[in-house]
């Protein structure tokens, strides 16, 4: 690394270090809130920065919501990109959002569901962008890659389940017991451990998250762990790709940093690691940026410089 890299790490890591804790309601300042029409309904969204720069997409997963990326957005906005962030069906302000507004329709949340509106949402703007999936957002943004190519300039895996078949069954501690957990239970630990606040976050985001309940479809985090049972093997096809992938990751992720690296490897893609749990981008926003904007020059060597 350089002697100018090394500085804008260590920037990127202190700025980390004294995040202030904010109203996470609040959007960051310049953002347009709308709502996209999509397959399943409408979907709330968030747009900050110029619409004739290039196009990036944040995608949070299950209960999780654009917010998410409330200081990834602005510096990546600030970096010269057009960032867009909108919440999965079923989630949050997107609530409106199922598999009842499908043609013809459907009784559950599907991954085919997420994957057509998360389509339909790059389709409406400029393209190709570059594309991040949060946790389960990842399982939706691969196969999106897979399936239009044409989409996506760049593919970032934040916290994604590294494996297959079912995700659950490498996850630290618990993992053992993954095959004995209805989808239904699974979503009511994962609820309990947020509301619990096992993750000590800052009362700021605690109220936040525990109001995005309140919104948050039960039936729809329910289908999200059972998507997440039964993942999609789409390794081989990630590989193939010749956009330029990244595995980025908490070092106290819920898997294991071996089980993120061997994904990583078999995908050709980078890996980064920031000293933080399953959030990486609202516990190390500044850092995730910095390496998101390198990946974003292998993309397009005419991108904005890092």
């Amino acid at each position: 690394m350089s002697d100018s890299g090394a500085e804008a790490r260590r920037v990127a890591v202190a700025r980390d270090e004294s995040l202030p804790d904010v109203d996470w309601a609040d959007p960051p300042a310049g953002t347009v809130v709308s709502m996209v029409v999509a397959p399943s309904g409408r979907l709330a969204t968030w747009s900050l920065g110029d619409p004739a720069h290039p196009r990036v997409l944040l995608v949070a997963g299950a209960t999780g919501s654009k917010e998410d990326f409330h200081f990834l957005m602005p510096e990546l906005a600030a970096s010269g990109f057009f960032v867009q962030s909108y919440d999965l069906a079923g989630n949050f302000q997107s609530a409106g959002a199922g598999p009842w507004n499908l043609d013809p329709a459907e009784e559950h949340y599907t991954l085919r569901l997420f994957v057509d509106d998360m389509i339909v949402f790059l389709e409406g703007g400029s393209a190709p962008a570059h594309l991040l999936g949060y946790s389960f957002a990842g399982v939706v943004a691969a196969m999106v890659a897979v399936e239009r190519p044409d989409l996506v300039a760049s593919l970032t895996f934040l916290g994604t389940p590294p494996d297959s078949g079912q995700s659950f069954a490498g996850v630290k501690r618990l993992g053992p017991f993954a095959r004995l957990a209805s989808p239904g239970a699974a979503a009511a630990l994962m609820r309990w451990g947020v509301e619990a606040n096992v993750l000590h976050v800052k009362p700021g985001r605690l109220a936040f998250v525990r109001d995005r309940f309140r919104f948050t479809r039960r039936d729809a985090h329910r289908d999200i762990m059972r998507i997440m049972m039964d993942a999609p093997d789409v390794e081989d096809r990630l590989r193939a790709l010749s956009i330029p992938k990244a595995v980025a990751v908490g070092e106290h992720d819920l898997w294991p940093i071996e089980r993120h690296a061997r994904f990583a490897e078999s995908i050709g893609a980078s890996i980064s690691v920031y000293r933080t749990g399953h959030s990486p981008c609202e516990d190390a926003p500044y850092e995730l940026a910095l390496d998101m904007l390198a990946l974003f020059v292998k993309a397009d060597p005419a991108a904005p410089p890092v």
